[in-house]
């Protein structure tokens, strides 16, 4: 099923509001990038669909741009609590159903949402706990949190699982973890909810889900 194009405003262009506003521009989605600065609208003017200078924490000015149609809005003002919470605020007033905004804190991210954020991300803090997890656990490629305790991991199976049907491994029982699909490098494919007659090859990559304590014990496998 293909993407439906869908209407963005992103507010704040520091290195995530640019690249999250160019990506979903590339993406096909039609983007509105808004930022006081002009070097930072002229920087990435050419990767989006529109930017502008304007000031997001003035209301009128939002409304103005035509921001209460779009399907989300993200605001990535993180520095300035004040600035960020009233964009929010405005959007809110506006209409906007989805605001996604940074907040640099847990009292700025109860202010956000208090303000009418619908969702609050911790870019800086994400993006630890994801190294923290890969230098911790060499063999976790790729780490994503999934509910409060659990996570999606890209696993590189040790040499003790090559040539083994899925099934023998015994992630569920021994474990309690879940894989939910092998990344085929030879030949390149996705296998989703693999079956546990599936053979581990040394190429393939394990994503699996599971407590993050029992995720923790893969590491315990020698190779």
């Amino acid at each position: 099923m293909k993407n439906s194009k869908k209407q963005f405003v992103i507010i704040g262009l520091g290195n995530l509001g640019h690249f999250l506003a160019s990506s979903l521009y590339e993406k096909g989605h039609e983007v509105l990038a808004i930022d006081i600065d002009h070097d930072k609208v002229q920087a990435v003017k050419d990767q989006v669909s529109r930017a502008v200078v304007a000031d997001a924490t003035q209301g009128k000015v939002l409304q103005s741009l035509g921001v209460a149609k779009v399907d989300a809005a993200v605001v990535c003002i993180g520095s300035v609590m004040e600035a960020s919470a009233l964009a929010c605020l405005n959007l809110k007033d506006l209409g906007v159903d989805r605001i996604i905004a940074k907040a640099i804190s847990e009292i700025h991210s109860r202010l956000l949402y208090k303000v009418g954020a619908s969702e609050v991300i911790f870019p800086e803090k994400d993006q630890a706990l994801s190294l923290a997890e890969r230098l911790h656990n060499p063999n976790i490629l790729e780490y994503m949190r999934f509910v409060e305790g659990y996570s999606i991991i890209e696993f590189a199976p040790p040499n003790s699982f090559m040539g083994k049907k899925l099934k023998h491994l015994n992630l569920i029982n021994d474990y309690g973890i879940q894989a939910i699909a092998i990344k085929e490098l030879v030949p390149e494919r996705l296998t989703m909810i693999p079956t546990g007659d599936f053979i581990i090859k040394q190429s393939d990559i394990l994503i699996l889900l599971g407590p993050n304590t029992a995720l923790d014990k893969l590491q315990k496998i020698k190779k």
